[in-house]
């Protein structure tokens, strides 16, 4: 019976920490949370090919941009489409970043990312789950601008 009487305690505790990381959520967090449910889905062109070419279709939800992209006529192209087409843009600090959000990378045992691909842009094609709390986050974050 001591068993049993042991046991029962030790699964409260584990439980507090998920619901603290289940709190609330950054911006930085829920597009990676959007761009992994996305991924699932296969609605993601990667690449600044792609991108433009689900940009020109119109087939577009969210649109990301690296900061620091090679060329200057990449992000201006990038820009002048997602305004012709009304389409949202996110900008992000760093296309390493970008490119291991997207999962352009190899992840090692530990569950950490090695090889990371740079990538300049990202169009969302397909959220896959609408009706998630990263989805409202980024939601807002529009309708607050």
């Amino acid at each position: 019976m001591s068993d049993v009487e042991g046991d029962a305690p030790t699964p409260a505790p584990a439980a507090a920490p998920a619901a603290a990381a289940a709190g609330p959520m950054d911006l930085n967090t829920a597009i990676q949370e959007v761009l992994k449910q996305a991924y699932i889905a296969d609605g993601l062109a990667r690449g600044l090919r792609e991108a433009v070419q689900a940009l020109d279709r119109r087939q577009t939800l969210l649109c990301l941009l690296a900061n620091n992209v090679d060329e200057a006529d990449y992000t201006i192209l990038v820009e002048a489409l997602c305004q012709e087409h009304q389409i949202r843009l996110l900008k992000v600090d760093s296309n390493k970043t970008l490119g291991e959000w997207a999962g352009l990378c190899k992840i090692d045992r530990e569950g950490k990312a090695r090889k990371v691909v740079g990538c300049s842009c990202v169009a969302v094609t397909d959220y896959g789950t609408k009706n998630s709390q990263a989805h409202a986050i980024i939601e807002d974050y529009f309708k607050g601008k």
